[in-house]
């Protein structure tokens, strides 16, 4: 099933964009090695580079507020853990 040289591409587009700007992440498939581990680190990469989380953040609109709000929440999390991990 696999083949030297085989190649797994994932093509992002970012969505309400008028010019489109082609992102293509590849990982080239190891001598010997299966699809699945290739698989997994194409997911590792892309999840590095931070695709996965921004096409989950824009499949559904958030309005302004709410993302204000998201980010002050978050923001107060880090904060509380930074002064918890100081005390230790």
């Amino acid at each position: 099933m696999t083949r030297w040289g085989s190649l797994v591409r994932v093509q992002y587009f970012p969505p309400g964009r008028k010019e489109v700007n082609f992102m293509t992440i590849s990982v080239q498939v190891r001598k010997g090695e299966t699809m699945d581990k290739a698989l997994r680190r194409l997911k590792k990469r892309l999840d590095r580079e931070g695709i996965i989380r921004e096409v989950r953040d824009r499949r559904y609109f958030e309005k302004p507020c709410a993302k204000r709000r998201r980010k002050k929440k978050a923001a107060k999390f880090a904060n509380y853990l930074r002064v918890r991990n100081e005390k230790m």
